[in-house]
């Protein structure tokens, strides 16, 4: 991090106001975290002090810090015990670009670690707009439950309505039951409902909180979604350096991050495979003769209808993606990144970007990682051409 740009990252700490205590709270944060108890059924406002946000910084800092000092050794991932903890960053919710990112850590079900996701989109922003700097949840529900976050209030809701629905058609349910098209939502699909050790958690649909197994966490705890609302700006020490920072993010997008404007992420795929480092065919090989039909000109002509951004960034880096035939891929689940088409594309051998946009669709329907089921197909296939599995360990595929 340059030093100039640190000089105006850090102006969040440097001044200081009063919390309701009267102790003095960095700007950037609310010195409020959500604790939940889903097996209990309560919800209760833990506040941190100054000292907590300097030695604990960002969302990182956030969840390691509840991760470390109240997780017993040998926690079973999917059991009870294990903490479900989502932390926006200390910027999260200004409006400057970059400033959208969630930390949703736990004890990882895939790899047993301590672990965290990062997730980009709305969510983050909106939870510290309902004045939270994080929410940390432990125990069980006794049944489906959904979290309601909004405007420094909490509430535990019935979800039995909702378990077994796809990401869409749960969302939808939960905005119509609130009156608000305007919630942000972080939830799971069957996926994570049934435990596969990869789910993530899906924000807003198109959004995923992608790896170590975070929406199996959430379904152990039959917790559906979270749904925040807020309407109160984040505090900050001097809101017209705000501004100025905003403005001078706006203009570098302009000058530097043209190539992502225009095209997402999906301009890694030419460059990592001039360089031999594309996933290809459960990584045997670096790459991919047909690396150009899933390349960025190939989604822009074909499959994109739209780019959008996350929170307050002028990127707009995010591919909307739609395919009618020969299958669905709905455009309210955006569209894949380049991890997604190498990893679902690539990885198998596949060159089809319909096929690829479907699998995307199929992932964020289910809240499943698309990286982690790129590489497991990928995988399946070359015990089969080695014949470690048979068709018929395949389902008939």
């Amino acid at each position: 991090m340059g030093g100039r740009f640190r000089g105006r990252f850090f102006w969040f700490l440097r001044a200081q106001r009063k919390n309701q205590g009267g102790d003095s709270m960095s700007n950037g944060y609310w010195g409020k975290i959500l604790r939940v108890d889903l097996t209990g059924k309560r919800v209760e406002i833990e506040e941190q002090n100054d000292l907590f946000y300097r030695r604990h910084f960002g969302g990182m800092g956030v969840v390691a810090h509840y991760l470390l000092s109240e997780m017993k050794p040998k926690t079973d991932p999917l059991g009870p015990d294990n903490l479900l903890i989502m932390a926006p960053g200390v910027i999260t919710g200004v409006p400057v670009a970059g400033a959208g990112r969630n930390s949703v850590g736990g004890k990882s079900p895939l790899s047993g670690a301590f672990a965290r996701s990062e997730v980009a989109g709305f969510f983050g922003a909106e939870l510290k707009h309902a004045g939270f700097d994080a929410v940390v949840i432990k125990g069980k529900a006794d049944r489906p439950v959904y979290l309601w976050v909004h405007d420094g209030e909490a509430e535990i809701r019935d979800a039995r309505s909702l378990w077994g629905m796809p990401t869409k058609e749960s969302q939808a349910a939960i905005r119509k039951e609130l009156g608000d098209k305007l919630i942000r939502l972080a939830q799971i699909g069957p996926g994570g409902e049934k435990l596969v050790r990869f789910a993530c958690v899906i924000n807003d649909l198109k959004d995923a909180a992608g790896r170590t197994g975070m929406g199996a966490v959430m379904g152990s705890k039959n917790l559906k979604a979270i749904a925040a609302r807020g309407r109160m700006p984040v505090p900050v020490a001097e809101p017209d350096r705000v501004k100025a920072m905003a403005k001078t993010g706006v203009e570098a997008v302009k000058n530097y991050a043209t190539s992502l404007s225009e095209f997402g992420t999906g301009v890694g795929m030419k460059g990592f495979t001039m360089s031999g480092n594309l996933p290809t065919c459960n990584f045997r090989d670096g790459y991919f003769e047909q690396a150009e039909a899933i390349g960025a000109e190939a989604i822009k002509e074909q499959i994109r209808i739209d780019m959008e951004g996350c929170y307050a960034c002028s990127v707009r880096c995010k591919k909307v993606c739609e395919v009618k035939t020969p299958f669905e891929a709905d455009s309210a689940y955006g569209g894949p990144e380049y991890e997604t088409f190498a990893a679902v594309g690539s990885n198998c051998g596949v060159s089809d970007l319909k096929a690829i946009a479907r699998a995307h669709h199929i992932c964020h329907a289910n809240s499943l990682d698309t990286i982690s089921m790129g590489a497991t197909i990928a995988f399946a296939m070359e015990c089969y051409e080695n014949g470690l599995i048979s068709k018929k360990d395949a389902g008939g595929l």
